[in-house]
């Protein structure tokens, strides 16, 4: 954005950025306000004109859980380290909840928002960022469920627990990453609303919500950890649940530093597709 003087007035002129930009700090959050009302918007749209509100959000994962509780617990004796195997699912289905929602809805928001992106200058960034961070909302009503959930089991967290609010923004900075590639691709190519679905689910199987990631062979547990929620889930798991083996510090470092890979580039996608992104969408 440049200033040019004409007579006596001000005429500011925007114009793309040049080369490789990531974010500008500084106008983010000259942006802030805008950025909590699509937050807030977008908390309030997703579940408007439902029967049952926002209830949805407890019993999607609720209902996974009992299906899975059957077929992994009852017939596949998934081996959960002495938990009990809904209170198992459900604990590493909270943040991947969380993750898969934020991943849907930010993927999906610029071109649900064509008119506003087409009309209005904003840093389009806030767009996915509202869109994911919003999942918050979701992620604190899972949580209660999950308390409740130990409580009838016996279960008391320990000190862990404190790790949470790191874990649960390790879920949303994987969500951004991805939603911001999958956002700005969606620009382009709409194959992507198509693929995105399958993509979730396939992610969920990747992923030890349903299994413990002891299961997986030790060769394979290094390429393993480059999905960044199989830290997520697991670290989460251990945290509210706690258990004699904390996650390995060297998957925690693997899926950490992949995470800020999938975040960096992502963001770096989307700021080069930015530049067109009004006269493709």
């Amino acid at each position: 954005m440049g200033k040019e003087r004409t007579g006596h007035r001000d005429l500011h002129v925007i114009a793309p950025a040049r080369g490789l930009r990531l974010v500008d700090p500084t106008e983010l959050w000259g942006w802030r306000g805008l950025f909590v009302a699509l937050m807030v918007r977008d908390v309030a749209v997703r579940y408007k004109q439902t029967a049952i509100g926002i209830a949805w959000v407890g019993l999607q994962p609720l209902a996974m859980v009992a299906i899975f509780t059957f077929l992994f617990g009852k017939v596949g004796n998934v081996p959960t380290g002495g938990l009990p195997y809904p209170l198992f699912a459900f604990a590493a289905m909270v943040p991947w909840q969380v993750f898969s929602k934020s991943l849907m809805e930010g993927s999906m928001t610029l071109v649900s928002n064509r008119a506003l992106v087409t009309k209005v200058y904003f840093p389009r960034v806030l767009m996915p960022a509202a869109a994911v961070f919003g999942g918050a909302v979701d992620f604190a009503i899972t949580l209660v469920i999950l308390l409740g959930m130990m409580a009838w089991f016996g279960f008391v967290p320990g000190w862990q627990i404190l790790l949470t609010p790191l874990l649960l923004l390790l879920a949303f900075l994987t969500s951004l990453g991805v939603a911001l590639w999958l956002s700005a691709l969606n620009v382009l190519y709409r194959d992507v609303q198509i693929v995105l679905p399958f993509l979730a689910q396939i992610w969920l199987f990747l992923t030890p919500v349903l299994y413990p990631a002891s299961v997986i062979p030790e060769q394979w547990r290094l390429l393993y950890a480059m999905n960044p929620m199989v830290t997520v889930t697991e670290s989460f798991r251990w945290a509210v649940l706690g258990g004699a083996t904390a996650p390995e510090p060297l998957i925690l470092i693997v899926s950490t530093f992949t995470v800020f890979v999938i975040l960096l580039s992502g963001i770096a996608y989307f700021r080069h597709v930015e530049r067109e992104m009004a006269d493709r969408i």
